[in-house]
Parts: C-alpha cells; sequence; structure tokens
C-alpha cells in the first residue's frame, strides 16, 4: 500500500470525492477552493458516470489538488475491462457501469492513466494539531462500501488496518460510497466527505463536500450546472439513467445502498 504524506495544511482545507467526469461540479468544486483560500484533498474515483473524463482530470491536476486513487484510477491505470467498483455481480449498479465505464476508457490517454498510476493508495496530514488519514473506500479494500450505518466493528477494523500502515490517526477522510457522514468512534472520527459528481440520493441537484476549519469538519452543499453537465451526458450517448440523477437527485438504482439508507418511492413525490 503506497502511502504519501502531505505534511502541516494550514488554514482551510477542502475534502471532496468522486469527481466522476462532472465537469461542471469539478469546476464549481474548484471555484469554492479558492473562494475559501483552501488547500483541497480528492478522495478518489476522478473519473466515472458523466460525460467528461479527460477534462475532469485536467482540470483537477491544474488546480494542484492532492488526490489518491480511487477504484476508477487504479483500474485505469491498469487497463482493466471494469471499474472495479465493487457490486455485486448481476446487480443494477454493476450492469450499468459497464456502459460508463467504456466511454471513460476510450476517451484517456496515457498520460492521464500514467498519472492515475502515480496516486497514493492512502495518504495522511495534519490540521490544527490533529493527524488525518485519508482512504477512498477502506484500508483494507479500496472498493469497500462503508455507511452511516455501518457495524462500528467494521469501521474500527478499518481504522486499525489504516494504522498498521500509517500510524496514530484522530480522523479518517474517506468516499467511494457517495453519502456524507460523519461517525465519533473510539478513537477519533470517520468522515465521508461525499462526492461531488452526483447528489446523494436525496432528492436535490446539490451535491456535498466537507470543509476543515480551525479543527472543526462540516457538511457543504455544492450549487453547479447539473443541466449543462446532464446534457453533455445525454450528447454522448450516456442515457443509463446517471443523466437523469444529476437533476433529480434520485440514483437510477438503490441495490447498492443499505436499506435504512433508501428513499421509498412514495416519498419522492
Amino acid at each position: 500500500m503506497q502511502h504519501k504524506g502531505y505534511g502541516a495544511l494550514n488554514g482551510p482545507v477542502v475534502v471532496f470525492g468522486g469527481p466522476y467526469s462532472n465537469l461542471q461540479a469539478t469546476e464549481a468544486l474548484l471555484a469554492r477552493a479558492r473562494a475559501f483560500g483552501a488547500s483541497s484533498i480528492c478522495t478518489g474515483d476522478v473519473v466515472a458516470y458523466c460525460a467528461r473524463p479527460a477534462e475532469t482530470v485536467s482540470s483537477i491536476r491544474a488546480a494542484g489538488c492532492h488526490v489518491i486513487a480511487g477504484n476508477c484510477e487504479v483500474q485505469l491505470a491498469q487497463g482493466a475491462p471494469d471499474c472495479g467498483c465493487g457490486f455485486e455481480d448481476g446487480s443494477a449498479c454493476d450492469l450499468l457501469s459497464a456502459g460508463w465505464y467504456a466511454f471513460a476508457d476510450a476517451r484517456l490517454g496515457r498520460e492521464a492513466r500514467d498519472w492515475m498510476g502515480t496516486l497514493p493508495d492512502v495518504a495522511s496530514f495534519t490540521h490544527a494539531g490533529q493527524r488525518h488519514g485519508v482512504v477512498h473506500g477502506g484500508a483494507t479494500d479500496v472498493a469497500r462500501f462503508l455507511w452511516s450505518t455501518s457495524r462500528e466493528a467494521q469501521l474500527e477494523a478499518e481504522w486499525d488496518a489504516l494504522e498498521a500502515v500509517i500510524g496514530p490517526v484522530s480522523y479518517i477522510w474517506s468516499g467511494h460510497s457517495g453519502i456524507p457522514f460523519q461517525r465519533a468512534l473510539r478513537r477519533g472520527t470517520w468522515i465521508n466527505a461525499g462526492v461531488i459528481g452526483m447528489p446523494p440520493h436525496d432528492g436535490r441537484a446539490q451535491t456535498r463536500f466537507a470543509l476543515l476549519e480551525d479543527g472543526a469538519v462540516r457538511i457543504c452543499t455544492l450549487d453547479y450546472d447539473a443541466a449543462a453537465a446532464a446534457g453533455d451526458m445525454r450528447a454522448a450517448g450516456l442515457t443509463q439513467g446517471y443523466q437523469l440523477s444529476l437533476q433529480s437527485g434520485y440514483w437510477p438504482s438503490e441495490d447498492v445502498l443499505p436499506g435504512p439508507l433508501c428513499v421509498p418511492s412514495r416519498a419522492r413525490g
């Protein structure tokens, strides 16, 4: 497992996951980070569902963001035939992933893949006297789905695995699952910063990121031109359902979600 230390990050820090080839959301996030005067850390999956994979990679790299490898970076760097997202075989998410992954795979050049291959698996930094660790899904599996409802023992096992590699931390940041949360554990706080490329299945087009400032964490909403991003997807032929999600706020499939996080259809109006 490759670990990279970012040292002491002073001032505000924006942490975000899953740009997902959504260039409009990426540019909006980077503008917010500049307005905060913040350092920025991406928990991976720069490329996924949406229509502008190469441009999103270029934008993230030009901004000088710290980035760790998500499962999509790992797979694309290796020339793998699928996204390695951890979806159950035959599930709706698994079947839908074939379309967007093939699209992204066909549009990324060698330089972008080589950059993905250099990204660390995990990272660490200090802020306001506290040490933080960063993972994509989990420390034991880059594509591990962890939720606000996950058993405490699962999160503690991931904490053990990360500290075995990078040493003690008071916070762990993650992404992958797409829905932000903060969870107090025995040794500190686990924070999923959410993703910026898709809404968190809550019926709103806004996406999420986290702001770390003066030792405190705040989950923030991100407004961006979701209609334009959805239009890019339609123009590219990416119409498996995720283009609708950008504006409806609901994922095309709930089968990856644990039951308590599913939204009953009757609640959607």
